[in-house]
Order: structure tokens, then sequence, then C-alpha cells
């Protein structure tokens, strides 16, 4: 296993982009913690619900719709959601002004019961992953993989980052760019491969100081194909 200095993969990031400052217009600011913990319970369900609905569709296609999602999923309310029996469920999964998908529409209802019962032990779902431990961030991945549904894979950790956690993704790039430095091998959804892909990533970050976003974003920007 080779860990590069971050320097390195820095500069050639720059390099590739057309320079540091056209470098650092290009990377993602998260957000505070304390900003993470002001987000309401239903922003969260309405962003896991569109990262759900995206997968294997058209992205442009759901952010049309999505104010009539908004509209027949009474604005991604939990409490009012969770009152629904299955016969209303099912009726909302055969609405034309949404994606007709049941097993898409039924994880809303399982993903709502994930951030209800996270609030009742937090205060709420954003102060539960406010007060999560940035080294440990791939456990959250598996947290959201194991207690909603249909959030494994990369759509967990891209709602992360669309809501502005401090995460990095294992996009197609940087998972890549880890095996070539034989950072990780086998399956990248393996404990062994996420706790040496977050070891890495650690190790970067106390060498550069930069938000696991950042690092994550200028890996991408310094191999594959995405040169200016």
């Amino acid at each position: 296993m080779t860990i590069e200095k971050f320097t390195h993969i820095e500069a050639r990031a720059a390099a590739r982009k057309g320079g540091i400052a056209q470098l650092e217009s290009l990377l993602s600011h998260p957000l505070s913690r304390d900003e993470i913990a002001a987000i309401p319970n239903d922003r969260w369900l309405s962003a896991f619900s569109m990262k759900v609905f995206q997968s294997g569709i058209s992205w442009k296609v759901v952010r049309n719709k999505w104010p009539n999602f908004e509209e027949v999923f009474f604005g991604f309310n939990i409490e009012r959601l969770l009152m629904l029996g299955d016969e209303h469920w099912d009726a909302k999964s055969e609405d034309a002004r949404i994606i007709r998908h049941h097993a898409k529409v039924k994880s809303i209802q399982a993903n709502a019961q994930m951030i209800y019962e996270a609030s009742l032990q937090h205060g709420s779902f954003g102060q539960m992953i406010a007060q999560w431990p940035s080294e440990r961030i791939t456990e959250l991945w598996g947290y959201l993989k194991t207690h909603g549904q249909r959030l494994g894979g990369n759509t967990g950790p891209y709602t992360l980052r669309q809501m502005g956690v401090d995460t990095f993704i294992l996009s197609s790039d940087v998972e890549a760019y880890l095996r070539q430095c034989k950072i990780i091998e086998g399956g990248k959804d393996t404990k062994r491969s996420l706790q040496a892909a977050s070891d890495a990533f650690t190790q970067w970050q106390q060498e550069s100081e930069r938000s696991l976003t950042q690092i994550s974003q200028i890996i991408a920007f310094s191999t594959g194909d995405n040169r200016i």
C-alpha cells in the first residue's frame, strides 16, 4: 500500500485544472456542525428520497418533478407520513404527479422511520449527523444503509455531501486512484476497504488541514478523464 503525499496529489490536480486558483474555485465547502444540526428532519427525508429516485433515472427528470413530490408527500413531514397506512402508500405509488415506482415510494416510509427514531435519541436527525465524528464517516454510511432503505452504495454518501456534510465519496475516479495505490483491494464496500480508505483520508486531512470533501474532490481532479 502506498499513501501518496497530499501535496503531490494537489499539485497534479492544480496542473490538470489550470492552476491552484482555478482548482480552489471548483471545490465545495461543507457546512459547519451547527449548520448541519439546524437542518430540519423534513429536508433530510426530502434529500434522501430525491437521491433514491435519481438512482437509475435522469436526475433532471426527478428534479423537475420534485415540487410534485413535495406536494404528494406533505412536504416530507415525518409525523404525517408515519401516520399513513399501507393502503395510502400504495395509492401514492400510483399517483401520476410523481414517478411511479412502488419500492422507491415505500423507501420514503422506511427512511422517515429511521429519521424519527434517530430524533428520539438525539433531538433531531441533523443533530445526530452533526455529532458524528469525521474519522468515523464510513460508519455513518453504514448506519444509513442498515437503518434506512435503498441508501447503500454511494446513495447515502452523495446525499450527505449534497446536504453539506463533510464526507469523502468513493466515486469511480476516487475508487480507481485508491486501487491504483493499493489502499483498497477487493470490494469497495467491505469493512476492510472502508477502513483502509478512511485511514488514508484521515492521514491526508491531518497533512493538508482540508476537509474530507475537498480532499475527495482533489483526488478525483488529479486523476481520471477530467482534464480542462
